[in-house]
């Protein structure tokens, strides 16, 4: 029930944020897409050092 209740507060807050809030939403998701990518590079560059 906790869960479920967290998850729907979750999604309002988001819709809010993205609502009112559209530039600071932009600079979130683009700075979260880019920790992603960083990570996902690094693990790149591990294989690359290890097989080669």
């Amino acid at each position: 029930m906790v869960k479920k209740v967290l998850t729907w507060a979750g999604i309002a807050f988001l819709i809010f944020f993205v609502a009112y809030r559209p530039n600071s939403a932009a600079d979130v998701f683009k700075s979260l897409g880019g920790g992603i990518v960083d990570i996902a590079q690094g693990f790149g560059d591990f294989f690359t050092s290890l097989v080669a």
